[in-house]
């Protein structure tokens, strides 16, 4: 049987762990593509392509543990999906401004645009 996966209450999210979980690029790009998602994205839709599994895994451990995702299994994928509303409620206004500064991450799984 596979281990449960833990996520934090919203009263124990630190301020400390949301910002170090999205100083990372990769992790701010799994971020922006879950908020531009209509709904809970599996791990391979959420990750840029590019990277390993056991690199994508680590990457969504440390937003879970940071309380900015929950993860659910379901058959053989884990389905990812954002925690704003509990984010927004503990540190208002952060996650949106983070996201409205940076740029998105150049990958290499990405086309290039005509244009």
């Amino acid at each position: 049987m596979k281990r449960p996966f833990v996520h934090p209450v919203t009263e124990d999210l630190k301020l400390e762990s949301v910002l170090y979980a999205l100083a990372d690029p990769v992790r701010l790009e799994i971020v922006r593509r879950l908020v531009n998602g209509d709904c809970p994205l599996n791990c391979s839709s959420a990750a840029p392509a590019h990277l390993a599994k056991s690199t994508q895994s680590h990457h969504f451990q440390i937003l879970r543990e940071a309380g900015l995702i929950c993860s659910e299994r379901r058959g053989t994928e884990v389905v990812n999906s954002l925690r704003l509303n509990e984010i927004e409620q503990k540190f208002p206004g952060v996650v949106g401004a983070i996201l409205a500064a940076a740029k998105p991450l150049k990958c290499p799984d990405e086309e290039p645009r005509n244009g």
